[in-house]
């Protein structure tokens, strides 16, 4: 979902990238004339012989929605080896998408273990002795139409209150490419924001007002019955934590030192909803 965008603005910006990708023939048909290395990240000799002789690497991972904390985890097991392979070949940068909404972990009762590990990723970077870059985004505008976008209804829980910076892909892609041109050895941090903020109601309405390739609607689960079904479904339980802490993270603007030094997003979820009609 992001790191299709992401890499594009790479590409864009004249870096010269390979790709670790679990599915290299559809990695292939999505970017052409870029290096593209079939890997896991828990397999440390496929890490090792896709870092010799990069510069940086740059860590795109999420973590399954089926997945338990019993599990062998991307971004736990997975962050290890990453770091073990970069300090072995000599990688000079490690850049990590982490999120923003994770800062509401243990706040009003909430506790995740999906947010645990997240939060134990960025200090297993800050502790690697390799310079780092970490970034803290906000909800991503792909979210919509990627993930809660079923046939002609987009899938909300109930309770939406709290608003959020949606941030398109593209302008964040633009934000980790300065940084590459901008940072050398210093150790930086970045909070991703776009330049509107709006609940999960408002934004879905703007998006559905100017995305015409069919007609949309909201649909709306309750909460309550939301959490039942995670009970039962593993994906489904996920879906229901992420949207509580959503819908309940108090965010605030916090963007502006990185607007200030890696440029402010332009895309707003209605010009976003927008290309999506015309490339559709």
């Amino acid at each position: 979902m992001i790191g299709k965008p992401v890499t594009r603005e790479l590409i864009s910006a004249g870096f010269n990238i390979t790709l670790l990708v679990r599915n290299a023939q559809k990695a292939r048909q999505l970017f052409t004339g870029v290096n593209i290395l079939q890997g896991d990240v828990f397999n440390t000799d496929s890490l090792i012989a896709a870092f010799k002789g990069q510069d940086a690497v740059y860590i795109s991972l999420a973590p399954p929605h089926n997945g338990r904390p019993d599990h062998i985890l991307p971004e736990r097991e997975g962050i290890d080896n990453i770091i073990a392979a970069a300090q072995q070949t000599g990688i000079r940068r490690i850049v990590l998408l982490s999120s923003l909404i994770q800062q509401y972990n243990n706040t009003n009762g909430f506790h995740w273990w999906v947010f645990d590990i997240k939060q134990a990723a960025v200090e297993k970077i800050k502790a690697s002795g390799i310079p780092y870059t970490i970034f803290y985004p906000s909800t991503f505008m792909e979210s919509i139409d990627q993930l809660m976008l079923r046939g002609n209804r987009i899938m909300l829980a109930r309770r939406s209150l709290a608003p959020m910076h949606f941030i398109a892909g593209s302008d964040y892609g633009k934000q980790v490419a300065w940084s590459f041109r901008k940072l050398t050895t210093e150790n930086r941090e970045y909070n991703i924001q776009g330049p509107a903020a709006w609940n999960w109601d408002e934004a879905s309405q703007r998006f559905i007002r100017c995305y015409t390739v069919r007609k949309l609607k909201i649909m709306k689960v309750p909460a309550a019955m939301l959490r039942w079904m995670g009970a039962l479904n593993t994906t489904i339980g996920y879906g229901a934590k992420i949207s509580e802490a959503l819908n309940n993270f108090s965010e605030q603007f916090v963007s502006e030192t990185t607007w200030n030094e890696l440029g402010k997003p332009l895309i707003i979820i209605e010009t976003y909803a927008e290309k999506l009609t015309r490339i559709q």
